[in-house]
């Protein structure tokens, strides 16, 4: 993360950050809040697993695909089989380079009918994701970038039911569902997701009605000592249980497969972006694969450190390093080569440091985020 620069969008948020004292950041080429005054990413990762916090993602893109055969459309192009699923319910998937199989993007689909599916891609890729689909749209499918239309509030946490009831909207949703109300003439889309490995629930509310709903949420959140969170601990969360972050453990040189994430590939399907070289590449069954590290000295792994085997020979490294808040040990996601199961031994080198660890299927936490 970088200090920022004055060409940084803004959320709609910026405001309630700075006056609560954020310590801001650049993402994605955004000003976000990376942790608050009087919190610290300690303490907000805490209030997530045990009560409830709430997060501005308002930098997550927005695009919206409408006409005759939207629904077809996209599932022509991204990686998932959006036919599994049903009217008011999302979906992981990811978009890939037809060429390559590398991940562009990966996102939440949200089937709305069969002539109109909502996208939530990540900030910086928004554009790149559009554009694509806006190059190859049969005739009567628009697709339209609403990446300024819209804020979105991530309610995270055993709490996040009583929260989201306090505003008057409906909790009563299946994990990786929605549903979309009117709320004193406010469109609020609410949707059972989050990024954190706890129950939860996202809000995607028109972007100049954002800030009114972010202080309603944060006086429901008082009789629960919740706190507002920064992406800091959105990233201990996600990390803790395994969450692939894109540009860390998905990019146009790691693959879906790589990732471990052929779960959210529609193999089936007659066409997806990527499908051929996918499909090759799955068979060789040669390439690197995503696992993680769980330290069992002191230290903390970052993203680009070097992880060998007992010999001392080059094996992988790491795509996300953190301490755990949870565990207070150094966790890692990291890009392996094959033969190394859960269970092996590996050294990670840390500025010239060796850190001892050992290979483990995530999540490192466990948590009940469908219940």
């Amino acid at each position: 993360m970088s200090s920022g620069s004055n060409d940084a969008l803004t959320s709609p948020l910026h405001d309630r950050h700075v006056a609560l004292g954020a310590k801001m950041a650049d993402f994605g080429g955004w000003q976000m809040p990376i942790e608050y005054a009087g919190g610290g990413v300690l303490r907000e990762h805490a209030a997530v697993r045990e009560r409830v916090g709430i997060f501005d993602v308002s930098h997550l893109g927005n695009a919206r695909v409408t006409g005759p055969g939207a629904a077809d459309f996209v599932n022509s192009c991204f990686t998932n089989d959006l036919r599994k699923i049903s009217t008011g319910q999302a979906q992981y998937t990811m978009c890939c380079d037809e060429a390559t199989g590398g991940v562009v993007d990966d996102l939440i689909q949200y089937l709305v009918s069969d002539d109109d599916v909502f996208l939530i891609p990540n900030a910086a890729n928004t554009g790149e994701v559009v554009r694509r689909m806006q190059a190859v749209a049969p005739e009567g499918v628009t697709v339209t970038n609403e990446h300024r239309d819209w804020g979105i509030i991530a309610v995270q946490g055993p709490k996040s039911v009583e929260v989201v009831q306090a505003l008057g909207l409906p909790t009563d949703l299946e994990y990786m569902s929605f549903a979309q109300v009117d709320r004193d003439g406010v469109p609020v889309i609410v949707c059972r997701t989050g990024y954190t490995g706890e129950k939860g629930y996202e809000l995607v509310v028109p972007a100049d009605a954002t800030a009114g709903v972010w202080d309603e949420l944060v006086a429901a959140m008082e009789p629960f000592e919740g706190l507002a969170c920064g992406l800091g601990a959105r990233d201990t969360l996600r990390t803790e249980m395994g969450y692939a972050l894109h540009g860390n453990e998905l990019s146009m040189d790691i693959t879906p497969n790589m990732a471990k994430a052929g779960w959210a590939v529609g193999w089936d399907k007659e066409a997806f972006w990527g499908k051929d070289v996918l499909a090759a590449q799955r068979a060789e069954k040669s390439s690197r694969l995503s696992q993680g590290l769980l330290v069992t000295g002191r230290g903390i792994p970052r993203a680009g450190n070097t992880v060998l085997d007992a010999d001392g020979q080059e094996i992988g490294v790491v795509t996300s390093g953190t301490m755990s808040p949870t565990l207070r040990k150094g966790i890692a996601l990291a890009l392996l080569d094959r033969g190394n199961p859960p269970g092996t031994t590996v050294t990670i080198e840390v500025r010239g440091r060796q850190l001892e660890a050992e290979v483990t299927r995530p999540p490192f936490v466990q948590t009940d985020v469908s219940a």
